[in-house]
């Protein structure tokens, strides 16, 4: 049972560490980046995770640990450790396993539902989340096939992207996991417009963008040449970016895609909106693949979770750099202050409590 205790809550930051998939590098990347003295200077941490795995990895990388444990039924703000294991010794997953199973794909679920339960509870400021295995998930009966559809559903929000960070290059999907034939029958309006509305609140609200310059790529070869390659540029994006500057949105495409994230890195754009994964994945770790952050928008708790999966060839080897759990973790850090610094909640859809946008508040911006 998770106790709320927001109401003690003590001026330094409270961040959720979920360990991911126990078979793969989750355990050696949380050790190794919460192990740094700088990251534990700048907020509390609670592991969601299995104390036994986390050793493995501390044994395997000559880390003495450095946190205290405490069982995962009771919850609490107000541990007097910088960092605390929140216990789930009921799994175990042997430590030679490094392939997808039911029972590390059981256990990665049930971290993560605590950890937005611990957020919505303000138990936690913010979760940052370790890689999980999608196939894990679904040998364990999951209904999401990831975390960003699981944070969706449980946080009752209607509208959800994902957005990456890399160096210079911000952007957002339109499609998310569906395979790449399946683009075509989930593509529509609404799919081009949600990422473009909800990538412009989040610049502002969280990277201090005032009239944020969004970018728009096309689906299609060349911007299919005027309906030469397919006609979904005419006919679903370029409305989409209609409807956001009717908004007052800043946004223009869509623009061919091995030409716009050229121009976002030259500072043309501060972000961009890629139509579907693989089209913005591949930019985002050829830039910087070694600090990538990736950040759930639209939902009403914060969460971020570096950019690579769950690497089960080089799991349990010691070879896993931590770099992007690092600055996942301070990105979540840099989101949670700015929101504590509001005083209006934050519904769902990224809008102030009282209608307003974030920037109407006159609250953001910092």
């Amino acid at each position: 049972m998770l106790k709320d205790n927001h109401n003690s809550i003590s001026e330094q930051m409270v961040i959720g560490v979920t360990m991911g998939d126990a078979a793969g590098i989750g355990p050696e990347v949380v050790v190794k980046a919460l192990a740094d003295p700088e990251v534990r200077r700048a907020a509390k941490f609670i592991v969601f995770g299995m104390n036994e795995q986390l050793c493995y990895a501390a044994d395997r990388a000559e880390i003495e640990p450095f946190w205290g444990r405490h069982q995962h039924e009771k919850i609490s703000r107000e541990y007097p450790y910088k960092v605390v294991v929140a216990d789930y010794d009921e799994y175990s997953v042997p430590p030679w396993l490094k392939e997808p199973s039911r029972v590390a794909g059981e256990a990665s679920i049930k971290f993560c539902s605590d950890a937005i339960m611990a957020a919505k509870a303000g138990i936690i400021d913010a979760i940052v989340t370790a890689p999980i295995s999608k196939e894990s998930w679904k040998m364990a009966g999951a209904p999401w096939p990831g975390h960003t559809e699981m944070l969706a559903q449980k946080c009752k929000a209607p509208r959800k992207a994902m957005m990456f960070v890399a160096g210079p290059l911000k952007i957002a999907l339109a499609t998310i996991h569906l395979g790449l034939f399946e683009v075509r029958n989930k593509f529509t309006i609404g799919c081009v417009f949600e990422p473009i509305d909800l990538l412009n609140d989040a610049l502002k609200e969280f990277f201090g963008i005032d009239n944020p310059r969004i970018g728009v790529a096309a689906l299609n070869p060349h911007a299919s040449e005027n309906g030469q390659f397919g006609d979904e540029e005419q006919r679903i994006i370029a409305p989409a970016i209609l409807l956001a500057q009717e908004q007052g949105i800043n946004c223009v495409g869509p623009i061919a895609a091995d030409a716009v994230f050229v121009k976002a890195v030259r500072g043309e754009f501060d972000a961009v909106v890629a139509m579907y994964h693989d089209q913005g994945m591949i930019p985002v770790k050829l830039l910087d693949f070694e600090h990538a952050v990736n950040i759930t928008i639209g939902i009403p708790i914060i969460r971020t979770s570096p950019a690579h999966g769950t690497a089960f060839d080089i799991a349990g080897r010691n070879l896993a750099n931590p770099s992007s759990m690092k600055s996942a973790i301070s990105t979540a850090i840099q989101m949670a202050k700015l929101r504590r610094a509001s005083p209006l909640p934050m519904t769902p859809n990224g809008r102030a409590a009282n209608g307003a946008r974030p920037e109407e508040s006159g609250e953001f911006g910092q």
